[in-house]
């Protein structure tokens, strides 16, 4: 089906259709933007349901992306894509490939990846904690967080925080502004579990400058370059007070500065008391 904003990717599933919408934003990624947009079709239950389902979505140049665990509604599938439908099987030659080598069957069981368990309340938990400890908020409570990161304004503390409570680790960031005291509750924690995020002048002028145009205001000093660089001195002196480790932000994306932090709990320098 084609359109003014592109062809649709219509992403089937017996669940919530999560793991074929990423793959479908990973593969649009590909190409340019408003090439293709990305449809999400209501949860398949059975057959009919299907069939009605493809049938009214299709056009002459459909495509699907499907993550059916169900075999009844697997093989409806497979039967509209012998009848000519575009429809692409996202989790079935890769678990048919884990049986063929292993000899082990799958559970067939409709949304197993989000059975509830440890793993996943751990999660939700910490995104919990990183909302309720955002931008120095409880800091009596600091002493209950994995991690504490700390950095001037607009240093990307907040996104690193959700991207780790996404992982389960529990995440609080507390900013280094102008002439306000830091929390004394930092001196109290071990440095290795305090994260100072660090980047260049240059670009964080430019970040709060974008920032304001944004926001449609004016913050005397947010943007100047002699004040910029003030904060950051200040904050690079108070992290070698704190002693804790100090991670690049600038130029990089959330996920590779997460995994440097990421490294330092799994080389197991963080234990909780």
């Amino acid at each position: 089906m084609s359109s003014e904003t592109g062809i649709s990717l219509h992403v089937l599933s017996d669940s919530l259709g999560e793991t074929g919408e990423m793959v479908a934003r990973a593969v649009v990624s590909q190409y340019s933007p408003g090439d293709f947009r990305i449809e999400l079709l209501p949860r398949a239950t059975t057959p009919e349901q299907l069939r009605d389902e493809v049938h009214s979505h299709c056009g002459t140049r459909c495509i699907f992306l499907y993550t059916l665990v169900d075999e009844k509604l697997r093989a409806e599938m497979e039967r509209l894509c012998d009848e000519g439908v575009n429809g692409v099987d996202l989790l079935g030659p890769s678990v048919e490939m884990l049986e063929r080598v292993t000899g082990k069957r799958p559970s067939g069981r409709v949304g197993a990846v989000h059975d509830i368990d440890r793993e996943y309340f751990d999660r939700i938990g910490a995104m919990e904690f990183a909302v309720s400890h955002d931008d120095g908020r409880n800091p009596e409570e600091l002493v209950e967080a994995d991690v504490i990161l700390i950095g001037v304004s607009r240093s990307s503390k907040t996104p690193l925080c959700m991207y780790l409570a996404y992982k389960g680790i529990r995440a609080a960031n507390v900013p280094l502004a102008p002439r306000v005291d830091p929390p004394e509750q930092l001196f109290d924690i071990d440095p290795r579990r305090i994260f100072g995020l660090m980047t260049n002048a240059e670009l964080l002028i430019d970040i709060r400058q974008e920032r304001m145009r944004e926001m449609r205001t004016f913050v005397p000093r947010y943007a100047e370059r002699e004040a910029v660089e003030e904060e950051l001195t200040e904050a690079r002196s108070f992290m070698r007070r704190l002693g804790c480790l100090v991670i690049r932000t600038d130029n990089r994306a959330i996920e590779e500065a997460a995994q440097d932090i990421i490294g330092h709990l799994d080389g197991g320098l963080i234990t909780k008391d």
